[in-house]
């Protein structure tokens, strides 16, 4: 999910009361402290989220900020990261690039064809 030009979204998920969460995937402490974008992305989301495996440094990551633990099975979120309503316009845009980007998903799995685009190759 492209939220801006040259902002890429690792995960972008709406939460249970429709907030836009924003998931942040971190591999390794190199990839954490070589990422110099991640506090761009805020401004986008209600909601910001680091999510890690079990064998990540979880000091290194900035207070005030979700933390998910996940492996290749499951994720628990350990800590919720503070709300930060989204101005209303900024919500639109946000919901309706969800929806569209799911939408062109779902499609594609039922015609491989379709690409990003929504158009059939």
């Amino acid at each position: 999910m492209v939220p801006a030009p040259g902002l890429r979204l690792d995960v972008l998920a709406l939460g249970p009361k429709g907030e836009v969460w924003i998931v942040e995937c971190k591999s390794s402490r190199t990839d954490f402290t070589s990422d110099r974008k991640w506090q761009n992305y805020l401004e986008w989301g209600d909601r910001f989220f680091w999510a890690v495996d079990a064998d990540f440094p979880v000091d290194l990551l900035p207070e005030g900020t979700g933390l998910i633990l996940a492996d290749a099975y499951d994720a628990e979120i350990l800590r919720m990261g503070p709300e930060t309503p989204l101005p209303g316009a900024r919500r639109k845009v946000m919901v309706q690039k969800f929806a569209r980007h799911a939408a062109i998903r779902l499609q594609g799995l039922r015609d491989p064809g379709v690409t990003a685009s929504g158009i059939s190759s």
